[in-house]
């Protein structure tokens, strides 16, 4: 399970970031899963230990602090762009209407989603986000799927469930269905790319925009 979920988020970092260091955190987070696993929740021990082993990983990248901080700041703007054209448009906006509203081409809009698809990995389970209680089972159920434990509701996250399955929703139909194959089938970018016929950088790519599609969505929400 820690081979598996450190590779997860590995395949998203850059070659520098080693799945050693990873998977011992992740280590760290099975061990203190065991320890405060309470069966009393009815909710199965696999989930639970996902989620913290998972967690733990997250923290060590972020102690690592190896996102440098101009990728945080391009970050934060390409955020900032979504909220504002889908305020403004009602509706997903499309690559071309993002590079133009940052003033910048479609070759390098694309450049950008892969520098910062690291950062988009990270703010989604962020503390800070509005996606930061989310894990894949959580985006499972957002999905609609009914053949699972609740773990959003376990944590007392149900309104934020329905915001999540109606932002999945808004997505635009690549981009969601990136999403169902990556967080419910649990296949791999490199797979999902041959399944639809795209390379695993722009399968990378979709996923990111739905990422960042999501927060602006998410944050929009919340701060309303």
């Amino acid at each position: 399970m820690i081979r598996y979920v450190a590779g997860r988020i590995a395949m998203r970092l850059p070659a520098h970031v080693s799945l050693d260091d990873l998977m011992s955190a992740g280590v760290m987070g099975l061990i203190d899963a065991v320890d405060k696993f309470d069966p009393a929740q009815k909710v199965k021990f696999k989930t639970y230990a996902e989620f913290r082993i998972r967690g733990a990983i997250l923290d060590e990248l972020r102690a690592m602090d190896w996102v440098p901080r101009s990728v945080r700041r391009k970050s934060s703007k390409l955020e900032a762009v979504y909220t504002k054209l889908q305020n403004r448009l009602g509706r997903p906006a499309t690559d071309e209407e993002v590079a133009e509203e940052m003033g910048i081409s479609l070759a390098e809009f694309m450049r950008l989603l892969d520098e910062v698809k690291g950062v988009s990995l990270l703010s989604l389970d962020d503390p800070d986000s509005p996606l930061g209680q989310l894990e894949s089972e959580q985006i499972k159920e957002a999905l609609g799927r009914t053949d699972l434990e609740d773990p959003l509701a376990l944590l007392g996250l149900a309104e934020l469930q329905r915001q999540v399955a109606q932002a999945i929703i808004g997505l635009p139909e690549k981009e969601k269905l990136v999403v169902s194959l990556y967080y419910y089938d649990e296949l791999t970018m490199r797979e999902i790319g041959e399944v639809l016929g795209y390379t695993e950088s722009r399968i990378s790519q979709m996923h990111t925009k739905a990422i960042f599609r999501l927060r602006a969505r998410l944050r929009d929400v919340v701060s309303g």
